[in-house]
């Protein structure tokens, strides 16, 4: 088939797509595609291609910190000019599939699977609808919760509101919490806070670019994330910290997490988790033609709950997914070529 990949993009995790589209560029040429590798954010988008197989992909490395973004607007402004006019759009208009391999920002939120909507273009993964009831975290948890799928207390700080709210006062009072944007992923901006300043420092830092603070209790307990793809829960995945949170630095960089596939842990609670998964994944809108990863953790009790669910989960070779597929005994290729025939079968 002929493939674009979209990589890069205008979010924090710009770096993160970036190696993603790379490894996924990789595993489209080893099954015999033709592949373009395009960052519609980027001055000259066309990264690399057209390339065929036996061709070399340059693969992206992922800092120890996300990129600043003091330059946002003006990536979003090229990320809107190339897909909605020009050379980029007549790409995808002939491609025959569309990977998408953006992670955040107008990649995960729904806008990029909107524009591809509207110009009848094929793409992977889950629709405009399903990415944007995932993104906003307030609003998932309120879609999970009525769905039978278990998620701790959150309470939003509006961006526009200067006092704490009560409902933060007393959930700080209560015990430590997590702070951390209502709308962004891999963990950029998430924040153990014990104290009322302290939250008051990172309410600040969020609300300078006018998005919601969301705040909920810290949970002491184990971590797991479970994929999705299709109708299928694959392999849990438990996360064993060396830090507090799982946050960019212990996502991205060797040593600072021990990721477990599959989990030691007991049969029950494997299923519980992924059948919880899978009703997350159905809950927001995700259908068998998509994919998805569900990040659990655990209460003081042992009891699991759900943090969030991620509508483009990472492709890196350091990745969660790929690492749960391989606990399907898929190799790398095999979980890209799944991803691609969901969305063209």
């Amino acid at each position: 088939m002929r493939v674009v990949i979209l990589c890069g993009g205008e979010s924090p995790e710009r770096d993160v797509s970036l190696a993603s589209g790379s490894s996924v560029a990789g595993a489209l040429l080893e099954r015999g595609h033709e592949v373009v590798l395009v960052d519609p954010a980027a001055a000259e988008p066309v990264l690399a291609g057209p390339l065929r197989p036996g061709d070399a992909v340059h693969a992206f490395e992922v800092g120890k910190e996300p990129p600043s973004l003091a330059d946002r607007h003006r990536l979003r402004e090229r990320m809107h000019t190339a897909l909605t006019g020009g050379p980029v759009l007549e790409l995808l208009r002939d491609a025959e599939l569309v990977f998408l391999a953006l992670h955040g920002g107008w990649g995960e939120d729904g806008h990029v699977q909107a524009l591809l909507e509207m110009a009848g273009v094929p793409f992977t993964g889950a629709g405009s609808a399903a990415c944007a009831a995932a993104w906003h975290k307030g609003r998932a948890q309120a879609v999970l919760g009525a769905a039978g799928v278990p998620v701790a207390e959150r309470v939003l700080w509006p961006s526009g509101e200067s006092e704490v709210p009560r409902d933060v006062r007393r959930l700080v009072e209560a015990g430590p919490v997590v702070a951390k944007p209502v709308a962004d992923g891999s963990s950029v901006a998430v924040h153990r806070v014990d104290s009322l300043p302290e939250l008051a420092r990172v309410a600040a830092e969020v609300h300078a670019g006018a998005v919601e603070l969301l705040v909920e209790p810290f949970l002491p307990g184990r971590e797991f994330t479970v994929a999705v793809v299709g109708d299928r829960a694959l392999p849990v995945i438990e996360i064993e910290l060396t830090t507090p949170l799982f946050d960019y630095a212990a996502k991205y960089q060797p040593g600072a997490a021990s990721e477990v596939c599959p989990a030691r842990i007991p049969d029950a609670l494997a299923s519980r988790l992924q059948e919880a998964a899978l009703r997350a994944h159905r809950a927001l809108g995700f259908g068998d033609d998509a994919y998805s990863r569900t990040d659990f953790r655990c209460d003081a009790a042992g009891e699991p709950m759900c943090l969030e669910v991620n509508a483009l989960p990472g492709l890196t070779a350091m990745s969660l997914l790929p690492l749960a597929g391989s606990g399907a005994d898929w190799a790398y290729p095999d979980l890209v070529q799944r991803i691609v025939d969901l969305a063209t079968g």
